[in-house]
């Protein structure tokens, strides 16, 4: 292009604007809203114990059944272990009990492990099976010292074991991978580390097989998500210079606004990460991002994917797991209404007792 051309084209896109060549089309964003949709909500299928609260389903498949790790906010202290439950259909769970506890008492993460299964297939409508690395299952939990609902400071560990389907068997490594004090913390998380979600890129297209995505904060600001990579799992580089998911807080809102709890997946030649909002719009629900590079991320401005609408999830619908097995789209969240904090399930077909 000549020197002119080259002008005039700067000078359109100045007045028009230029979207960038991983901006994804409008009507690819609403094929994939039309794909995950699941406007019908079965309800409750983990409820909390009596005074606790449960909390970020992940599910995986493993020989014929279904398994799923989830956390579960204990009293006594006050702290989160990490739990497991079983199903045989994905709608009636049976849970297992607790796979990952509180450390001991002069460990990082004594007072709270909150997991989420590691190397989930992210295979859109794939077998939902884990994959292993060293020949162990693996998972990434948020942990701190001290007592209460997420007190501060909250840093990422990584835990494994040879056999996810037992209560027992996950060792720790022994300290976290990443916190909100290390060196290198970008200022979007030097107060808090929350949720992360670990899976293997084949192509390795960030130059290591292993990508972590997570939400976390500064001390006073808003919860947004950022990156991370591992050539191993046990240590951890963050990626870019700041987050890759950031909402904007509304100009009369005192407090925080937050993009967490980020799931990915596969879908043709797009990463499609589902998260959920809370604040920036009323309550929290749960939405979706998408990418060609896993570093710029289109964000969806439709219909949320789930939001508050029954007794039971009236507060929030939020903090989502969704997965395609036979045809069916399954979007487990954590719903908190007249049922305390609870994990829910909304369906892409209307599900009966009798359904598979």
């Amino acid at each position: 292009m000549n020197p002119i051309g080259f002008r005039f084209l700067l000078i359109v896109c100045s007045i028009a604007g230029c979207a960038r060549a991983s901006d994804i089309p409008p009507e690819r964003m609403r094929a994939i809203y039309e794909e995950v949709r699941t406007p019908h909500k079965y309800g409750i299928v983990i409820a909390a114990p009596e005074g606790r609260k449960v909390d970020c389903p992940t599910v995986f498949r493993h020989g014929d059944r279904w398994y799923m790790v989830y956390v579960q906010f204990e009293t006594d202290p006050q702290g989160y272990t990490t739990q497991l439950a079983v199903s045989d259909d994905l709608l009636h769970w049976q849970a297992r009990g607790t796979i990952l506890a509180r450390g001991d008492r002069d460990t990082w993460d004594k007072a709270n492990a909150a997991g989420g299964i590691a190397l989930a297939d992210t295979q859109w409508g794939g077998d939902s099976r884990l994959g292993t690395h060293e020949g162990r299952c693996w998972m990434s939990y948020l942990g701190g010292p001290h007592p209460g609902y997420e007190t501060p400071p909250l840093s990422i560990g990584m835990a494994s074991t040879l056999d996810p389907t037992s209560p027992a068997g996950w060792e720790r490594l022994p300290a976290p991978v990443l916190r909100p004090d290390d060196a290198d913390a970008r200022p979007f998380e030097t107060g808090t580390l929350f949720k992360s979600f670990v899976f293997r890129d084949p192509g390795a297209i960030l130059g290591a097989p292993f990508v972590m995505y997570y939400n976390a904060r500064p001390p006073r600001g808003d919860e947004t998500i950022g990156m991370a990579v591992s050539q191993d799992l046990r240590t951890w580089r963050r990626y870019g210079d700041r987050p890759v998911i950031v909402n904007t807080r509304p100009p009369d809102l005192k407090h925080g606004v937050i993009s967490g709890d980020p799931q990915i997946v596969r879908m043709g030649d797009l990463w499609v990460m589902f998260h959920f909002g809370a604040f920036w719009k009323p309550k929290a629900f749960d939405t979706f991002a998408a990418s060609r590079d896993l570093m710029h991320w289109t964000r969806w401005d439709g219909p949320h994917l789930i939001e508050p609408s029954e007794p039971w999830d009236a507060e929030f619908a939020h903090k989502p797991w969704i997965l395609k097995h036979d045809g069916v789209v399954y979007h487990f969240y954590c719903a908190v209404g007249n049922q305390g904090r609870a994990i829910a399930l909304a369906t892409s077909r209307p599900m009966t007792e009798s359904s598979p």
